[in-house]
């Protein structure tokens, strides 16, 4: 054998070996349950002095979340924003080239989950998880919701009075919601759910009335709730709550209600398996989790997924949808969503 292919092979098999003894390194920091595991993952993460954070959260509150992380803890936030798909194209990209740059991810449940299936995460163990609604937590634990979409009905209040509005969404299949309603082009999830809640046969029969209605259909659902505050879509049958709450806030006339079955869209957060700063990781993966970041998420209109922060955001019944069947499901059900919905 020649001896720079030796010298390669050797190269190889190092790198190898450091990687396994890197991900072994960050596992014992992860799964840590000791009395004193909070103390030393504080002092351990100052000693790091930094933590690096790919997310698609809008700067407007990512930003707020790293500060506050700063301030608390005197650790640095190098923070990356980017959409939900470039997000996990960033994070695979520099997995399949082995450089190791990201400590953390925040991002759309199914979005995770691919990056699970990757086994780009890793378990993790924090005290906060046991906060979290039990449905809403992956069985291979190497990500949690920290926040959830949930869909809702908003209303233009000057359009629709509250007392109109269904108490189920099978109340907006009758004809006399044609011409006032809409959707947004992407929710196939949200029909699922509603689906497989109802079971085939009722679901698909309502999908079906609704279909025929033909309900406006919007992409974004920001720029849904803003045409429902500004009195172009008097209802908007999956806007997120989150969206509505700011406009609210502001004085805007819209409102929403949490028409049954309400469904929730996870999104979450894990660590990096091979994340060059594991316990400034973990420490804000801990952090984001507690009642502190929930309620820092609570303030900005973003839906806490902790049980232990009621707001009226997030305070009624939900079913949430399963991000690996999302995933694995993709396919089927946006077919049946575009067939139904964005046909010519």
């Amino acid at each position: 054998m020649h001896t720079l292919a030796r010298a390669l092979i050797g190269s190889l098999v190092l790198a190898t070996t450091l990687l396994a003894q890197s991900a072994a390194t960050n596992d014992a920091v992860f799964r840590y349950r000791g009395a004193d595991r909070d103390a030393r993952l504080v002092e351990r993460a100052k000693r790091e002095g930094t933590v690096s954070l790919y997310t698609s959260l809008a700067p407007t509150e990512s930003q707020p979340l790293a500060t506050a992380f700063e301030k608390k803890y005197g650790v640095k936030v190098v923070l990356w924003r980017g959409l939900s798909d470039q997000v996990v194209r960033r994070t695979v990209t520099e997995g399949q080239a082995r450089r190791y740059a990201v400590d953390v991810i925040e991002t759309n449940g199914p979005e995770m989950e691919i990056l699970a299936r990757e086994k780009l995460l890793s378990e993790v163990f924090s005290p906060h998880v046991a906060d979290l609604p039990a449905a809403s937590i992956p069985k291979h634990r190497s990500w949690f919701p920290d926040r959830f979409n949930f869909y809702v009905v908003a209303y233009n209040t000057t359009k629709v009075q509250r007392s109109e509005i269904p108490t189920t969404y099978e109340g907006f299949a009758d004809p006399k919601w044609k011409g006032r309603i809409a959707i947004e082009a992407t929710d196939a999830e949200w029909m699922a759910t509603l689906v497989k809640t109802w079971g085939n046969a009722k679901g698909m029969d309502y999908f079906k009335r609704l279909s025929a209605l033909r309900p406006e259909v919007r992409q974004g659902h920001v720029l849904l709730a803003n045409l429902v505050a500004a009195g172009d879509v008097p209802i908007g049958l999956t806007a997120y709550n989150s969206n509505v709450f700011p406009l609210k806030a502001k004085g805007a006339p819209i409102d929403f209600v949490p028409v049954q079955p309400v469904v929730a869209r996870p999104q979450g957060i894990g660590v990096a398996r091979n994340a060059p700063h594991p316990n400034a990781a973990l420490l804000f993966m801990d952090f984001v989790l507690s009642p502190e970041g929930q309620r820092l998420f609570e303030s900005m209109g973003r839906v806490p997924a902790s049980t232990k922060v009621k707001s009226e955001l997030n305070n009624f019944p939900f079913t949430m949808i399963d991000a690996a069947t999302a995933l694995d499901e993709k396919d089927k059900w946006e077919a049946l969503w575009n067939n139904l919905f964005l046909r010519k």
